[in-house]
């Protein structure tokens, strides 16, 4: 997802000059307008249980339902690789379903690896588009087919390739196995000339004993492109969860075989195993 050099492939690990006094002015009102979303979303958290108490009847009776969800990682790790470079992120969003199987919805977290690659870009989060539709095949499998759009906010210098990115997917889920296609219709997480990239994602969600449930997941990135062999990689997580009273925690391990060069951030690999704590609420 990161890449190499500026001029190859317009990559997410360039490195250009210190930000002047207006670039700096971007990040700080790109810090701050991550924290009112926080902030907002942090509000809506303690505000949207006791509003959802009163408006039970109606929603019941309602073919659409609006439901939320905040959480807290120790980091945010995204297809095997950091974003936050091993730090917390607050992350949440909402989704909004009809009972035909369509549904929308928005997901945001702060991130840091644009910063952290290239200081004359700033852009401190990640908001993520989607909407789909999820029909029944039989009682027992559900098919799953969408549009999800990757933004990341901010302002970049000139001659970069944004990491804006759109993906197309398609998946299936039997119960507790599921597997989804995702593929990218233009360039790719920051990397020019990589429209046709594609994810596959096989993961395994099963309760296991006394309300924990085990996660074992193994996904495949391919990136088109001349650097397409430094860039593609494959990653795994096995995990656990707990829910209490609708609070679910997770502790997870994550690794990739990313190659260093094409993953390296200030001398170290962000594909690297790593351990990720998390703490959900859906509301």
């Amino acid at each position: 997802m990161n890449r190499k050099t500026q001029q190859e492939q317009q990559t997410r690990f360039s490195q250009h000059a210190p930000l002047g006094r207006r670039r700096l002015r971007n990040a700080q009102f790109a810090g701050l307008a991550t924290l009112a979303a926080a902030g907002a979303l942090l509000a809506i958290a303690v505000i949207a249980p006791a509003q959802a108490a009163e408006n039970a009847d109606a929603a019941d009776a309602s073919p659409l339902h609006l439901s939320g969800n905040l959480g807290v990682v120790s980091q945010y790790v995204f297809r095997g690789t950091t974003q936050t470079n091993e730090k917390p992120a607050l992350q949440g969003g909402f989704d909004l379903t009809h009972d035909n199987g369509l549904y929308a919805g928005i997901w945001m977290s702060n991130i840091s690896w644009i910063s952290d690659t290239n200081p004359a870009a700033s852009a401190s989060l990640e908001a993520d588009l989607y909407a789909g539709w999820k029909p029944a095949v039989t009682d027992w499998l559900n098919a799953d087919i969408g549009v999800l759009h990757y933004a990341y906010p901010g302002s970049y210098p000139g001659g970069m390739t944004k990491p804006d990115t759109t993906e197309i997917y398609a998946g299936l889920d039997a119960k507790w196995i599921a597997f989804k296609y995702s593929y990218s219709t233009g360039n790719t997480f920051g990397n020019a000339n990589t429209s046709g990239s594609s994810y596959a994602d096989l993961s395994v969600n099963h309760e296991l004993f006394a309300g924990i449930s085990g996660i074992a997941h193994i996904g495949r990135q391919r990136y088109t492109g001349p650097n397409s062999p430094a860039l593609s990689y494959t990653d795994w997580k096995l995990g656990l969860t707990r829910d209490f009273s609708g609070y679910v925690l997770g502790l997870a391990y994550t690794d990739t075989n990313t190659a260093d060069a094409g993953y390296t951030i200030r001398g170290k690999n962000i594909g690297s195993s790593q351990v990720v704590l998390s703490l959900n609420k859906t509301f």
